[in-house]
């Protein structure tokens, strides 16, 4: 793999993987075989096939998701605050989620939309922006149709940061099979010399309904930290699910940050 700022995966199908990189030289995504051994929790093989560009510019490209009824890509970029659809091959199509105005115009600088998810079952894109718009506590998650018009609002309440000094919002939202909707929230210390770094990442559990608020379970927690001895600090962006009971995150590494980051893959468990 090549060093990358990973911030969104989701499956193609035959072990393929799409991953969005917000600082990719091109508006595009990198393409990945990965190989996963579901009853062991491990990733045996993993095998890079390159990245497929629209050779347009980069629009800050976040989270990213695969409909399998038009065999299309739709990536949402921070930069404009806008889900595209792509071709297999990287293309723009011209079309489009039917964006609020209000999130287009309100989302503030790198707090526009960070996440986006397909829910093949129910034939519904849910995205959502990373932090509340201005002027609101909680953030709003939105349901699109295959009609790429806009069904439903719900009302997310994210978690307050833990100092003044943690940056702190949702990054990642994965619908599973059974109806839950999964959603990565992480809350980032980074020193000003770097090390000591920590990241707590929180992974919720929401079942969308008839009901505008939203009710939150966690399902699991973890920690990574920068120190003199290891390097796993791992700030997760991208979530995706690989099996009835397994998804799958990655992180941001910021292209391997001064040689000190790592490109981070890792499977969370999530039913029996």
């Amino acid at each position: 793999m090549p060093a990358g700022n990973y911030s969104g995966i989701c499956p193609l199908g035959d072990d393929l993987y799409a991953l969005a990189d917000d600082k990719a030289e091109t508006d595009g995504f990198h393409v990945v075989r990965l190989l996963i051994d579901a009853d062991r929790k491990r990733i045996t093989q993993v095998d890079y096939q390159g990245y497929r560009s629209s050779l347009l510019p980069n629009r800050d490209m976040e989270g990213i998701c695969y409909r399998p009824s038009s065999r299309t890509l739709f990536i949402s970029g921070e930069a404009d605050n806008e889900v595209l659809e792509y071709t297999l091959d990287g293309q723009r199509t011209g079309r489009r989620l039917q964006m609020p105005d209000d999130i287009i115009r309100r989302a503030e600088s790198n707090r526009g939309l960070e996440s986006l998810t397909y829910d093949a079952t129910r034939h519904l894109f849910f995205t959502a922006t990373e932090h509340p718009l201005p002027g609101e506590s909680h953030i709003r998650l939105l349901a699109f149709g295959d009609d790429l018009t806009l069904k439903r609002q719900y009302v997310y309440q994210p978690d307050a940061p833990l100092s003044p000094k943690h940056i702190y919002g949702l990054s990642a939202l994965c619908a599973l099979d059974d109806g839950r909707l999964l959603v990565v929230e992480r809350q980032l210390r980074i020193p000003r010399l770097k090390l000591g770094a920590s990241a707590l990442t929180r992974i919720y559990q929401v079942v969308p309904s008839e009901e505008e608020q939203l009710q939150k379970s966690l399902l699991v927690e973890f920690k990574t930290r920068l120190t003199l001895t290891g390097r796993k600090f791992a700030n997760f962006e991208g979530l995706c699910q690989v099996s009835p009971t397994l998804v799958l995150l990655v992180a941001d590494s910021q292209a391997r940050y001064k040689g000190v980051l790592r490109d981070w893959f890792r499977l969370v468990q999530v039913g029996e």
